[in-house]
């Protein structure tokens, strides 16, 4: 499998959980159960709106709906620009997490097209009442390849609530791989201000691509 796929199944994969099989809620802890909720809102709702998965805007509403209310989304804007998210002014870190959300956004939309099919196993671990950050392990199976190995990294917020805040795939750390592509960036554009703005660009190119091909696809159809 090669990179771009394997990180876009883990992106995907933190808050998506595809046709997990069913399991009982009782047989799972809660930050496993955040899981599983997940897996089975998006499920339904995409297994019923497929058609609509080109609609970056559908996709943009179950970001903000479903995945956004379970990642901690400052948690990983700061793990992933460090000491630069320490230095950031309000702006410059409201700015970044717009548009690191509009970048995962379309990760998003590529990877609910390219995999629809695969099963998630949960792996046993153990949860104390004190604990207050997890790795929930498990292994995605899909059809014709080797199980893949996924790992969750979620914490307790303030509220109670567990959150994901990273995705580890056969060993690679997303945020790490995102943290190191940031800072290297950050490096050669001579500033954060300039990363956003790259940033900003490529999103907004992707979403008129997007909108091309989508508008496109329905000219073809009719």
């Amino acid at each position: 499998m090669n990179k771009l796929k394997g990180f876009l199944i883990a992106t995907i994969s933190i808050l998506t959980l595809f046709a997990a099989p069913p399991v009982i809620a009782a047989e799972l802890n809660e930050p496993q159960r955040v899981l599983q909720e997940t897996s089975d809102l998006l499920y339904e709702i995409i297994q019923k709106d497929k058609d609509r998965l080109s609609d970056r805007n559908f996709v943009f509403g179950l970001v903000n709906d479903i995945i956004e209310p379970r990642v901690d989304l400052n948690k990983i804007s700061r793990l992933i620009l460090g000491k630069h998210w320490r230095k950031a002014s309000d702006e410059q870190k409201t700015q970044f997490q717009k548009e690191f959300k509009n970048l995962l956004v379309n990760t998003y939309a590529t990877a609910f097209k390219e995999f629809d099919e695969w099963t998630i196993h949960f792996l046993p671990m153990s949860l104390e009442t004190t604990d207050k950050r997890v790795i929930v392990k498990t292994q995605i199976v899909m059809p014709s390849r080797p199980p893949i190995a996924v790992n969750y990294r979620m914490a307790k917020s303030k509220t109670g609530n567990w959150k994901a805040y990273d995705v580890i795939i056969e060993g690679i750390s997303m945020v790490t791989n995102y943290k190191s592509s940031f800072s290297k960036s950050i490096k050669r554009s001579g500033g954060l201000d300039n990363v956003i703005k790259e940033l900003a660009d490529k999103n907004n190119k992707t979403e008129e691509a997007t909108k091309k091909l989508a508008s496109e696809t329905i000219t073809d159809n009719s």
